[in-house]
């Protein structure tokens, strides 16, 4: 046999392939332990963990207690501006001061929006404050920003200070820095808290510390990434001027990338309030602690003020955020121009000390607040009464073609099977280091006895990959086709992405209960968004010459559709399908609070019970399935591309003769 491309090579490996296969197969057969992982063999690394930081904690108990002194100083501050007030002691008396008028913070924002963004922006600032106001929701709101506007600045340094480093040293990024980033992006948000919940105790610090550690990555990989960017001539224009390394970084090459760090702020800014409402679990307060207590009660009125108050904050500060990033230089702008920000603070401070004499600037007049008084309830008990065997038959369907059998097959088949078959599809597709991480990740499922609830975990993430990506990819098709739906779509992405996961609860949970089903929705409208975005700008992206070549071939668009755009296109959509993945399986220590029963469970379990190490031990197992389900992906991907390169296209030879 000729050994032409090394295909006697190819075939003999993969011989060994499906021997090895069904020596799993035959052994999980025969071998009890290799179908079902015994418990004696589980290993209990959650106590062990909880033991050693009850230790820790008993060891530093003065440390911890110290920086949470240090840390609520600033809350307690921002918090007493925004929505508290302030008593100030002058040995037996005491001055309140009240918070600051809404009137001046509303004004601030809008004259914020119309500097940065002109009057379209300044029109969406006014409405979100509009919205606060009449609607009850601006203590909450403030309570939230007061969080944020602490939080943020701690993230962005310590994730400024982290980049430069990685930068500086590529080989402690390499080996250090990037898996740690990596780890930290993919644990789950709820993992966060937990230690913190341990070391600071209940309340708004630990909420803090957990939102900062949270926030802190997307700074750091934009710095990095903007430095390594930064072009050569500008780094030799540094030498040549005599600066030193730290002149550099920090005169130079910093300054020069200010547009890319303002995306990061952006970025850190959207982690923040994310996080801030999720942390409201552990005493944060605010808004999420609204549509918590909200969703407790099934109380929907409530749930969807409040989180409509969140998607208002949301949008408010992601649009003057990226207002702010397109500025042309904006700090040399505001030390220029003094009176941009001067006027705003003498603004709030006049309307404060007006609403001294005149009580409705300084509270928001209860009377012209509107309420849905109970439509949202009676409108969801109306659709439940007239469309409920509609909508119980769609769930029955969903459930019973799609995700019941991807349950079966998960939880069902032996341990040694799966882990067997998934750690060979990673060496077939990316040799034996991915392999290597595949039985690492799937075996600390398995040592730590939380394989069970990682299946269940996959199989929700999977049945809600699948029916985004049903969804999605028709849409993104279609919308890639024309041009103005092209940019409502790319609208309404941009809109739910900036959606905190918290809100994509509540709908599902007024329509269809608490349970499987409902978290599968919040997951799907919560994934959806990578898969439109990547299909979309894959298909924007093909060659004009290589459709117009399909034209004069006689294509019709479902033809191109098949034969040129989406082949040509499929290694970017498998990339959004990665990217839906990884949004599902943190979407899915959210549903955890709508009653299932995965990894996401584990980890809300344990917070409640204030078991950190259990916690801790649930969080790297999610974290290490999304970090190979991402490598998994990318290696998936590379190959694709190399294919394409090799063969110049993927799939275009087939496409013209098949055409004809």
């Amino acid at each position: 046999m000729p050994l032409r491309d090394g295909g006697f090579l190819r075939e003999r490996r993969f011989g060994v392939v499906i021997a090895i296969a069904l020596a799993l197969i035959l052994i999980s057969t025969m071998v009890p332990a290799a179908g079902v992982y015994p418990l004696a063999w589980k290993l209990p690394l959650g106590s062990i963990l909880t033991s050693v930081l009850e230790v820790i904690v008993e060891q530093i108990s003065f440390i911890t207690r110290a920086i949470a002194q240090i840390v609520q100083a600033p809350l307690v501050l921002a918090s007493g501006l925004l929505v508290n007030g302030t008593e100030i002691s002058f040995g037996t008396t005491t001055i309140t001061l009240p918070p600051l008028s809404w009137a001046g913070i509303s004004g601030a924002v809008i004259w914020a929006g119309y500097y940065a963004g002109g009057f379209r922006l300044a029109l969406l600032q006014a409405l979100g404050c509009a919205y606060l106001l009449l609607f009850g929701q601006w203590n909450g709101a403030m309570l939230t920003l007061a969080s944020v506007a602490v939080c943020v600045p701690v993230a962005v340094i310590s994730g400024l200070l982290v980049g430069v480093l990685a930068h500086l040293r590529p080989k402690l990024n390499t080996w250090l820095l990037a898996p740690g980033l990596d780890l930290m992006q993919t644990v789950p948000a709820f993992a966060y808290l937990i230690p913190t919940l341990l070391l600071f105790g209940f309340g708004p610090v630990a909420a803090m510390i957990a939102t900062v550690i949270f926030a802190m990555p997307p700074m750091a990989r934009v710095t990095c990434l903007a430095l390594n960017q930064t072009p050569v001539e500008i780094r030799e224009l540094a030498k040549m001027i005599g600066c030193t390394e730290r002149q550099t970084i920090w005169r130079i090459l910093l300054p020069s990338a200010l547009p890319s760090l303002l995306v990061g702020l952006n970025q850190t800014v959207m982690m923040t309030l994310n996080m801030v409402i999720v942390a409201s679990m552990i005493g944060a307060g605010g808004l999420g602690f609204d549509v918590l207590r909200a969703l407790r009660q099934l109380d929907i009125d409530r749930g969807f003020e409040a989180g409509a108050a969140i998607v208002a904050i949301a949008v408010m500060l992601d649009r003057q955020g990226v207002a702010i990033a397109h500025l042309a230089c904006p700090a040399e702008t505001l030390r220029s121009r003094r009176w941009v920000w001067i006027a705003p603070v003498v603004f709030i401070i006049a309307m404060t000390l007006l609403g001294a004499e005149f009580g409705w600037l300084q509270n928001f007049p209860r009377e012209l607040r509107f309420s849905t008084g109970g439509v949202l309830g009676e409108a969801v008990r109306w659709i439940n009464v007239n469309y409920f065997d509609t909508m119980e038959a769609f769930r029955v369907f969903v459930l019973t073609y799609l995700m019941n059998p991807i349950k079966i097959l998960l939880t069902t088949t032996p341990w040694l099977i799966t882990l067997g078959f998934v750690t060979i599809a990673a060496y077939l597709i990316a040799g034996f280091r991915l392999a290597l991480l595949s039985g690492f990740a799937f075996g600390f499922c398995l040592v730590t006895g939380l394989w069970d609830k990682a299946m269940i975990t996959l199989y929700l993430c999977l049945s809600a990959t699948v029916v985004a990506a049903v969804i999605g990819i028709p849409i993104a098709i279609l919308a890639a086709r024309f041009d103005g739906l092209y940019r409502a779509t790319n609208v309404a992405v941009e809109v739910l992405q900036t959606l905190p996961s918290f809100v994509y609860l509540i709908p599902a949970v007024m329509l269809f209960r608490v349970g499987d089903f409902a978290a599968l929705l919040a997951i799907v409208a919560f994934a959806i968004t990578p898969i439109i975005k990547f299909t979309m700008t894959a298909l924007r992206a093909v060659p004009a010459d290589l459709i117009e070549a399909g034209r004069s071939m006689g294509c019709s668009n479902s033809q191109l559709d098949r034969y040129i755009l989406l082949p040509i296109a499929f290694p970017t959509i498998l990339l959004g399908i990665n990217q839906a993945i990884l949004f599902a399986l943190a979407m899915v220590v959210i549903t955890a609070l709508v009653g299932t029963r995965d990894l996401g469970q584990e980890v809300y379990m344990a917070l409640t019970a204030a078991d950190p190490g259990r916690g801790i031990v649930a969080g790297l197992a999610l974290a290490f399935l999304g970090i190979f389900i991402d490598r998994l992906f990318q290696a998936g991907v590379a190959g694709l591309q190399r294919r394409s390169n090799v063969n110049d296209g993927i799939g275009q030879e087939p496409v013209l003769s098949e055409v004809k």
